[in-house]
């Protein structure tokens, strides 16, 4: 049995263009999994994974020109009782959590010298973050991250990009069975930074897993999270906000494949865009196998158009082999401002620019609220309030 839905709302003017479209064969890339670069053949635009991408401003990292020149200043401030480590490739963490699935995954893969795995001892509760800060200083590199979070475990992550340069990463987060682990991704890069990285997390039995994704800086940002079980009764919850400015393209592009049974899933991402040419991608694929019986799923996009010259791409997809299901569905809408709303608000005596921010900033509290972090949440605050000026 398969099913889709797509439930558009609101509506967009001249100037600014949405799309939306359903395909099960969106769970399907071009080429296998691979943890080799020779494995992907060289993308032209036309394959369905590359097909929104603006290949020519990737800066050679799909067509393996991009070589490994720059500089990346790391931290990584982690609470008493985490180990940080510098593996070698052979480490059995790597690559656990999931394979690369395009040619710029895998060439990461193939490039960087030595992989850091962070770890949450079983049983360990958190009281603070852990905090990986990355800030580009030119240039190109690679690089591969694994956060293993033991059974029983409970943490926060927050992964803060800023900066420039070019960066091609993956990143693994292995949950064990029974942790709770909460990941807020921060894109915050100079407007001439390119950022590629896929997410691999692996959610054991009756684990949690929740990410936040924020994604406001970059000329191009494509982020791949990937989610998969390894037992029964994982939960995933996967959050995304993002504010794509004139010139900028920011693509996300989740897969959740459900492969064990009574598992759950929820997807959420937002967006806001405003000045010509400003494109936002989002491809929402959900996969329940045979053998995920009892699984419960639902994603939904949203996106906000603030001016002319804007334009988005909003494909949920979702793949259905059984009919033995809780539930699944999913959602994607693209439109102006409400204009019940703004008459609400001005009804009441507030002005229309101070009615039009305050639409934006409840459109995204929902998510913002999700991060749990109050220093990154008042930044990210200030952050919209920022990009608002500009445009309302």
């Amino acid at each position: 049995m398969a099913e889709a839905q797509n439930i558009p709302a609101g509506s967009t003017t001249a100037g600014a263009i949405a799309v939306a479209a359903e395909s099960t064969v969106a769970t399907r890339m071009s080429a296998p999994p691979s943890f080799d670069v020779a494995d992907f053949p060289v993308p032209n635009g036309r394959e369905e994974e590359w097909r929104f991408t603006p290949l020519a401003r990737l800066k050679g990292l799909h067509d393996g020109t991009a070589v490994a020149n720059g500089t990346m200043k790391a931290q990584i401030d982690a609470p008493e009782g985490v180990t940080v480590e510098s593996v070698e490739r052979g480490d059995a963490r790597i690559g656990k959590a999931g394979t690369p699935v395009d040619r710029i995954a895998a060439q990461a893969f193939s490039s960087f010298a030595k992989a850091t795995v962070v770890t949450v001892p079983k049983e360990t509760v958190l009281t603070e973050p852990v905090r990986v800060t990355l800030h580009g200083e030119g240039g190109t590199t690679f690089g591969h991250t694994v956060f293993d979070v033991q059974a029983f475990a409970e943490a926060v992550i927050v992964i803060d990009h800023t900066g420039d340069g070019v960066r091609a990463a993956n990143v693994d987060f292995l949950v064990g069975d029974g942790a709770k682990l909460t990941v807020v991704s921060v894109q915050d890069w100079d407007d001439t930074a390119v950022h590629c990285s896929q997410h691999n997390t692996l959610i054991g039995r009756d684990a949690t897993f929740k990410s936040i994704v924020v994604t406001f800086g970059g000329d191009v940002v494509r982020i791949h999270p990937r989610i998969s079980y390894a037992g029964p009764g994982g939960e995933a919850e996967l959050f995304g906000l993002y504010f794509t400015d004139a010139g900028q393209h920011q693509e996300h592009r989740l897969l959740v494949t459900h492969d064990a049974p009574h598992c759950k899933s929820n997807v959420v991402y937002k967006g806001a865009l405003q000045g010509q040419d400003a494109h936002a991608v989002w491809i929402g694929d959900v996969l329940i196998q045979k053998s995920a019986e009892g699984t419960d799923t639902y994603e939904m996009n949203r996106n906000l158009v603030l001016t002319d010259g804007a334009r988005v791409d909003s494909v949920p997809n979702l793949e259905i082999e059984t009919g033995e299901i809780v539930g699944a569905g999913h959602a994607s809408a693209t439109g102006r401002f409400d204009d019940e709303q703004l008459f609400y608000l001005q009804a009441r005596g507030i002005p229309a620019d101070e009615a039009r921010r305050l639409v934006v900033r409840g459109f995204f509290a929902e998510l913002v609220q999700q991060i749990g972090v109050d220093d990154i949440e008042e930044r990210l605050l200030t952050k919209i309030e920022t990009e608002l000026q500009g445009s309302v």
